[in-house]
């Protein structure tokens, strides 16, 4: 099973290359990135199939010498967690794909260049999910970035090049710190390895938990500067507002439903495992900057202006209830967390979507320009209605079963930061159903439509002009959101492949960290 692993590492490669040589015609290019992108979906699916949870702790494992004299190897495996979201970008990037076929790029560029990045995102992104050796993921953390730049800067808006700059430079300063604590975890096991350090993950969580717990705070707070500012946290959070308002909007729910999820997974894989001491000594401050971004992110997204710079603030306040998830240090918090990364992932990916078609149809970002959508789009409506009620945890949306873990988990162990949260529930109910009332509810309204409909000096009315000129979702958006909504609602439901997967993980890792559960210690069932 290691080959398939291996397989779903370099296909998307393969596909980049392929593609970045059709760049002269776009169609074939779409259609050729396309099939990549639907082999790699199968291929993990294949790969979920042979997981098996509650097995070794990684799985589909392989490991290749890299630099001997420094113990530097190219690994790979997987655990439920990595599986997760390997299984996520698998899902979302043919899904990308559809929905940016008729897109307009900027002068200049093509669809081969485009997708061809999009496939080599994919690539690097499921080698950090899966690299088993520190260095080889560290090398992978920043090369990640690289793609990225290019995405946002080469096919942005018009304030691409800034916002693609501000985000490598945070990124990448980031990964140097990060860098900076891998070498002295080397270092520590050189010393007590008997002269031969490791950057193998499992002899560090090994050797690094038996050190002093200053050494262990000064190593975990290289990494989780690292990890925070990918997440990103409060407040390191303010690359994310104008990466995300300035990409495309493939890229944005790339952004914001993958890269964004390696730091919370890099504070499982590596901050709980390798420094657990730290973790439990500095898990109050982390847990104040977690239900600050609740708060912040919520209040921000209520008085946004533009469409896709509230997704990035939605998106601080959900990565707010993953940490207090990931901290609080409880199996059903951590369940929880894990499992928002999914659902995050597909909900807000979703919702980045919709609102991409609309901005397709109107022309601008701005929620002033639109109003009154529902009566000429339906289910371009009732998309907008189910991707807004999974982002703020309806019951009977996938995402309501992770808040609701997190919440119940983070309660028992940390109940003043849990009660906190919760009013960013309320608040998201607030700003979700703001977004949909002033864009879908009321008279055919806005700048985008009005103009659109033959303005109101027109015979016609707002309602039929704006009809004829935008029209509804056509066959390819339905195909695209249906996997999309369809998740949403199973989930909501029956989430347990899910949880099946990722709790014996979640189980493994509490072991490592040293952690009991609150009501197992106080002699509950």
């Amino acid at each position: 099973m290691s080959a398939l692993l291996i397989v779903l590492l370099v296909l998307p490669l393969v596909g980049a290359g392929a593609v970045a040589l059709l760049r002269a015609n776009d169609r074939t290019a779409k259609l050729t990135a396309l099939a990549f992108s639907l082999v790699e979906l199968v291929l993990a699916i294949a790969v979920w199939v042979g997981y098996e949870p509650g097995g070794t702790r990684l799985q589909m494992t392989s490991s290749v010498e890299w630099i001997a004299s420094f113990g530097v190897h190219v690994s790979f495996g997987i655990d439920g967690i990595a599986l997760v979201m390997i299984a996520v970008i698998a899902l979302l990037v043919p899904v990308i794909i559809g929905a940016g076929w008729v897109e307009k790029l900027p002068a200049g560029r093509t669809s081969g260049g485009f997708l061809s990045l999009i496939l080599l995102q994919e690539a690097i992104t499921i080698g950090v999910f899966s690299a088993t050796d520190v260095f080889l993921f560290y090398v992978l953390f920043e090369i990640m970035l690289i793609p990225m730049y290019f995405l946002i800067g080469g096919y942005g808006g018009a304030r691409r090049q800034y916002a693609a700059v501000k985000f490598f430079l945070y990124s990448f300063l980031g990964g140097l710190i990060m860098l900076a604590s891998a070498i002295g975890a080397y270092a520590y096991s050189a010393d007590h390895l008997g002269g031969s350090g490791t950057f193998d993950w499992a002899t560090l969580v090994t050797v690094l938990k038996t050190a002093p717990t200053s050494t262990q705070v000064w190593l975990f707070l290289g990494f989780f500067l690292a990890f925070a500012i990918k997440a990103p946290l409060v407040p390191l959070h303010t690359w994310l507002p104008d990466a995300a308002a300035e990409a495309p909007i493939g890229v944005a729910v790339l952004l914001v439903g993958v890269l964004d999820k390696v730091g919370t997974f890099g504070f499982l894989r590596y901050c709980l495992p390798m420094f657990p001491a730290a973790s439990k000594q500095l898990a109050p401050l982390v847990l104040v900057l977690a239900v600050a971004g609740v708060i912040y992110g919520s209040l921000l997204a209520t008085g946004q202006r533009d469409m896709k710079r509230l997704i990035a603030y939605v998106s601080i306040a959900h990565f707010g209830f993953i940490a207090l998830g990931i901290f609080a240090f409880s199996s059903q918090s951590e369940v929880g967390a894990v499992s928002y990364m999914l659902n995050h992932s597909l909900a807000t990916g979703m919702l980045i979507l919709v609102l991409g078609m609309i901005i397709a149809r109107g022309g601008s970002t701005l929620i002033s320009d639109y109003g009154g959508m529902a009566k000429v789009t339906p289910l371009l409506g009732g998309m907008l209605l189910i991707a807004g009620l999974s982002t703020l945890s309806l019951p009977g949306t996938n995402s309501f079963v992770s808040e609701f873990l997190v919440l119940i988990g983070s309660y028992p162990r940390e109940p003043v930061y849990t009660v906190i949260a919760t009013v960013g529930m309320v608040l998201a109910a607030l700003y979700v159903l703001w977004l949909y009332q002033r864009i879908m509810q009321g008279p055919v309204r806005g700048t985008a439509l009005v103009g659109l409909a033959g303005g109101p000096g027109t015979a016609v009315a707002p309602e039929i002009g704006a009809k004829s000129a935008i029209g509804d979702l056509s066959k390819r958006e339905i195909a695209v959101l249906a996997p999309l909504v369809a998740l949403i609602l199973v989930l909501g439901v029956y989430p347990k492949p899910v949880l099946d997967v990722i709790t014996p993980s979640v189980g493994a890792t509490m072991t490592e960290v040293g952690f009991a559960d609150p009501v197992a210690a106080q002699g509950g069932n």
